[in-house]
């Protein structure tokens, strides 16, 4: 696809019920235009917390709602065993590993993890055979480092060949800087992520895995006559929460991962940095219920509403709307003065014959932190090739001239 030198930009201001908007329409992803002042999103300055790092996601319209230091990496303890989850779930779904596949509990798992460890265990016997659907929920309802072992052995015969496989799968689900160096989260060999990073983990359970997801939010487990009760610390501490865990490391202190459905709407927050459990709890309420009472939905524009119009070169028209391809709902602040960043951007110009309905560039809305939702466009219409000397006209152009439209 050719590329523009420079871009048309047409700006059109436009009063909604939650603030003001600028649309700004860049005709190329090459030449991006920015406003020479533009009142910042100060939106998210209404959610106060004293999360030194933390993340807050709408996943229908893939809205950030804030970020707090989002990139800045620590080691997440127990928090792990959700990526050590979604391993498995994955494996199951690839036809790896089978719900009633047995696993046997080595020595290792059984020392390190089990009993004899003096931490959280589902209290598996050495050289037991225990299904992976009970290994999963002695995970995730008993918080279990035995059960974490023993699955990575079962699965890749070594916790270092199953954390690999945790790092490969992050990278592949847009997990772009977490590194996991085993599946329970011990701190002898820390592993890293972000609260960025979490919550797409979250998401990913969410959206690939929803017949799983329920087994975050099981109240309690009996294994081998043993009776456990959920040892999230988060459920039952804030209205509607269903998953997803907590952690903690020496170093870097509480973290909090938490996903909440209320009145048809979820949303997804992690929060890191904590000094107690105490202080995790009331700092992911916070960022949690700052969704509702900041945010409401806003429609910016319905399916198949031209947004903007694109340059074509070398068809019988000059130029092809550029449509929504399905409704742009984003969750927006509250409030008559608060200013977003719009704009239309794409790879330029089209070239002719295009085809209705052609993947075209997206919409983004901007905030003082960057992108907080993206929206993909299509072509409105079909547009023909054109004569031999009008693509020569438009060839020439672009030569002396550049794309200049």
């Amino acid at each position: 696809m050719r590329s523009a030198r420079s871009g048309n930009i047409l700006k059109i201001s436009r009063r909604l019920s939650f603030g003001s908007f600028v649309r700004l329409v860049a005709l190329s992803a090459l030449a991006v235009f920015m406003p020479e002042h533009v009142a910042p999103l100060s939106a998210a300055e209404a959610i106060a917390t004293r999360a030194p790092k933390a993340f807050l996601y709408e996943p229908a319209s893939g809205t950030i709602l804030y970020a707090k230091a989002p990139d800045q990496p620590f080691a997440p303890g127990s928090l792990t065993k959700v990526m050590t989850a979604a391993t498995v779930f994955q494996a199951l779904t690839d036809g790896e590993m089978k719900p009633d596949q047995l696993c046997t509990v080595s020595e290792h798992a059984w020392r390190t993890g089990g009993a004899p460890s003096g931490r959280s265990t589902m209290f598996a016997a050495i050289k037991s055979e225990i299904a992976v659907e009970d290994l999963l929920k002695g995970l995730l309802v008993h918080n279990a480092n035995d059960a974490a072992i023993v699955l990575a052995e079962c699965l890749d015969g070594s916790e270092d060949a199953f954390a690999d496989r945790m790092t490969r799968l992050a990278r592949s689900i847009g997990m772009t800087n977490s590194q996991f160096a085993n599946p329970t989260g011990h701190e002898s060999q820390p592993g890293r992520t972000t609260v960025r990073d979490q919550t797409r983990l979250a998401e990913y359970i969410l959206e690939i895995h929803p017949q799983h997801y329920r087994l975050f939010s099981l109240p309690e487990f009996t294994w081998n006559k043993i009776f456990q009760r959920n040892k999230n610390p988060l459920l039952g501490e804030i209205r509607n929460l269903d998953g997803l865990g907590g952690g903690t490391d020496p170093t870097d202190g509480f973290a909090g991962l938490g996903s909440v459905e209320r009145n048809g709407r979820r949303v997804i927050a992690s929060v890191a940095g904590l000094t107690s459990d105490k202080h995790r709890l009331q700092t992911l309420q916070e960022v949690i219920e700052g969704a509702w009472e900041f945010f409401a939905v806003q429609t910016l524009f319905s399916s198949g509403d031209v947004v903007a119009e694109g340059r074509v070169f070398g068809g019988t028209s000059s130029s092809v709307p550029l449509v929504a391809r399905k409704d742009i709902d984003v969750l927006l602040a509250r409030g008559g003065t608060l200013d977003y960043r719009i704009r239309v951007v794409y790879e330029g110009p089209l070239v002719a014959p295009l085809e209705e309905g052609r993947p075209a560039g997206e919409l983004q809305v901007i905030g003082k932190d960057g992108i907080v939702y993206r929206a993909p466009l299509v072509t409105g219409a079909s547009v023909a090739q054109g004569t031999l000397f009008g693509r020569a006209v438009d060839g020439l152009q672009e030569l002396l001239f550049g794309w200049i439209g």
